[in-house]
Parts: C-alpha cells; sequence; structure tokens
C-alpha cells in the first residue's frame, strides 16, 4: 500500500462495481480516507470490507446520484463527518436504453441525463463551499470515448457523456479561481455488468478491436492510474482536459 494519499478524503460514486469500484480501492491502497457512494448501502459494504480488509478506510453512504435530495443529504453528511474533501471522482452513470436514439422515450432521456449530468453537476456543486473554504480540491469526471466518437447502441448515453465533457471544460475554467481543477477521464470499452451488451455482441466487439490499437478489452483497473494521477498533486498544473484510457481508439 502507497501513501500519496495519506490524510486525503476521496469521495467516488458508483462505486459498487466495475470501473468505481476499482477507483475506491485504488485511492484507499495509496492511503486515502474513501467515501463511497451507491444506491444500495448492501452494494457498497463488499467493497468496504475489502478495503479495510487490506488495512485501508472506508466508508459507505447510499446515495442516489439522480435525486437532488439525495445530493444534499450525501454533501451535508461529508460535511458532518469528515468536514473536508480532497477529490471528487463523479462515476456513476445509467444506461437504460440499448439502442439507437429514436427508441429512447422522454422519461429515459430525462433518466439519462439526471444522473450521468445533472448529478455531477449538483453534486460537484454542493461540495464547492468544502473546496472553496480549503482553496483546493480535484474534480475527476468519469466521462467516456462515446461522448467524442458515436458507439453502436449508446444513443442518449454518447450525448449524455459529450455533456459531461463539457460540463468538466467549464467547470474547470469557472473555478480554477478557487483552487479546484476539474478534469475527465474517457474510458474506451471496460469489461463490466455496465457494458456487457457492448462486449457480448461479438459485432460490436468486433468492430471495437478493430478501432483500438492495443487488441483486447479494458478492464476497471486499467482506468484507475489516469484517475489517481490527475487528483494528484503531480497533476497541479492540468485542468479542464479529458484523457482517454481507450486502448488508442481515438486519434
Amino acid at each position: 500500500m502507497g501513501n500519496s494519499y495519506e490524510g486525503k478524503v476521496a469521495l467516488v460514486t458508483g462505486a459498487s462495481r466495475g470501473i468505481g469500484e476499482a477507483i475506491a480501492k485504488g485511492f484507499a491502497a495509496e492511503g486515502a480516507n474513501v467515501i463511497l457512494a451507491s444506491r444500495k448501502i448492501e452494494g457498497l459494504q463488499p467493497v468496504v470490507d475489502a478495503i479495510t480488509a487490506d488495512g485501508g478506510k472506508a466508508r459507505a453512504v447510499a446515495t442516489h446520484i439522480g435525486q437532488a435530495e439525495s445530493i444534499d443529504a450525501l454533501v451535508e453528511d461529508i460535511k458532518s463527518n469528515e468536514g473536508r474533501l480532497d477529490v471528487l471522482v463523479n462515476n456513476a452513470a445509467t444506461n437504460p436504453v440499448f439502442g439507437p436514439s429514436m427508441f429512447t422515450d422522454e422519461a429515459a432521456f430525462d433518466k439519462i441525463m439526471g444522473v450521468n449530468v445533472k448529478g455531477p453537476f449538483l453534486l460537484s456543486k454542493g461540495l464547492l463551499p468544502l473546496f472553496q473554504e480549503q482553496e483546493s480540491g480535484s474534480i475527476v469526471n468519469i466521462a467516456s470515448i462515446a461522448g467524442v466518437i458515436p458507439m453502436p447502441g449508446l444513443g442518449i448515453y454518447s450525448v449524455s457523456k459529450s455533456a459531461l465533457i463539457g460540463l468538466t471544460k467549464v467547470l474547470a475554467s469557472e473555478w480554477a479561481p478557487f483552487g479546484v481543477r476539474v478534469n475527465a477521464v474517457l474510458p474506451g470499452l471496460i469489461k463490466t455488468r455496465f457494458s456487457q451488451a457492448l462486449w457480448d455482441s461479438e459485432e460490436i466487439l468486433k468492430q471495437t478491436l478493430e478501432l483500438q490499437k492495443i487488441k483486447r478489452l479494458g478492464e476497471p483497473e486499467d482506468v484507475v492510474g489516469a484517475v489517481l494521477f490527475l487528483a494528484s498533486e503531480e497533476a497541479k498544473f492540468i485542468t479542464g482536459q479529458a484523457l482517454p484510457v481507450d486502448g488508442g481508439t481515438l486519434p
């Protein structure tokens, strides 16, 4: 276990599995006190147990990123318990529709945009006073290469990730005077349950690997290093950037 984040507090949303779980474990392994957020506390507890079993520090908070009142409760919880926050990783996301955008109804559109864009905005905004008080803070938004190039079946999800990249750049510009850096990581096709409809499709998997220079599926752990770097002091002169972690898909 390293100590580059010793004494730091990191919040990771969508941390019950997949990329979020790997990121939470990565911060804990580097000494951070990690707050894990997801809709169901029972999904988070095994991750907390795994972190503490390895000597790390972690706790779980049930939070629905698609509901403003739940976000407000999380912000107040952190203010009351830790009283500070050094890193926010906006990872929670949803995509209830696999297929072209013409098959996305209004309710699904609102859900996708609410969780994937509005939620990260409200959570970041709610935590801004802590960052301002500290005159420091780092936000890493987990977007997607689908926000840059359309991908089969992702429709409005791709739109939401484009918006999240845009939000990253706006907040980076507006919040730099407060000492807050805001960056994004753009994963390619990562082997998680969330993306299973993509890598289960022989056609989509073949198309994806043809575009990649590294001819394999990404793993959640492949994303961790980029997040740890962007959130760290080593990246203190980097803000407003969108870093692909995609096996060389984007040019």
